[in-house]
C-alpha cells in the first residue's frame, strides 16, 4: 500500500504540500490559530482551550503569547511549564517535541520543514521535514532559528540571534551562525 503524503511528511521523505489532506489540516490550524491570535490577555481559559484543540499535546501552566503560528499544530508536544513569548512560529511539517520548563524569547523560530537542494527535485513541488526535540529546562533567545532534525539537550541556553543547525548537547550555552559551545555548566 502507497504512503498517503501525510504519511510520507511524518517520516522525513519527499512529500507533496498542496495535498488536499495536508491543505485541510493546515486551513483546520489557520482557523484556530486566527481565534488564538485574536484572544485578549483577559481569555486565558479560550487560550488554552484552543492551544488543546490545536496541539498535539499541551502540558499544564502552557503560556503561549499571541500572536503565534504554525503549520498543523497537531504534530506539537509542548511540555508542562512552556512560555513562548511574542511572535514565534513553529513550522511543524514532522514533530516537534518541547520538554518542561521551556522559555523562547521573542521571534523563536522551529522549522522541520526544508526544501531539497536539487533544483530538479525542489521543482518538483516536493518538500522534506525533520523532528526537531528540545530538552526540559531549556531557554532559547530572541530571534534564535531552530533547524530540521536537530535536538536541544536539557539544561541548555541557546544564546539570542543563534542558528542551530546541528544537536546542542545538555548542560552548555551555544550561541552564533552556525550555534556552538561557548561553555558547559
Amino acid at each position: 500500500m502507497e504512503k498517503t503524503e501525510k504519511q510520507k511528511m511524518l517520516a522525513g521523505e519527499l512529500y507533496l504540500g498542496f495535498d488536499a489532506e495536508l491543505v485541510a489540516e493546515r486551513n483546520f490550524a489557520l482557523r484556530l490559530l486566527r481565534m488564538y491570535n485574536s484572544t485578549t490577555e483577559e481569555q486565558q481559559e479560550q487560550r488554552s482551550q484552543i492551544l488543546q484543540e490545536l496541539f498535539g499535546q499541551v502540558g499544564q501552566n502552557v503560556t503561549i503569547m499571541p500572536p503565534f503560528h504554525c503549520d498543523y499544530g497537531k504534530n506539537i508536544y509542548a511540555g508542562d511549564g512552556l512560555y513562548m513569548n511574542y511572535g514565534c512560529v513553529i513550522l511543524d511539517c514532522n514533530t516537534v517535541h518541547i520538554g518542561d520548563n521551556v522559555l523562547c524569547a521573542p521571534y523563536v523560530q522551529i522549522y522541520t520543514a526544508y526544501h531539497p537542494t536539487d533544483p530538479e527535485t525542489r521543482l518538483s513541488g516536493r518538500e522534506l521535514a525533520a523532528p526537531i526535540k528540545i530538552g526540559n529546562n531549556v531557554w532559547i533567545g530572541g530571534g534564535a532559528i531552530i533547524c530540521p532534525g536537530v535536538t536541544i539537550g536539557d539544561n541548555t541556553t541557546i544564546g539570542a540571534g543563534s542558528v542551530v543547525v546541528k544537536d546542542i548537547p545538555a548542560n552548555v550555552v551555544a550561541v552564533g551562525n552556525p550555534c556552538r559551545v561557548i561553555r558547559e555548566l
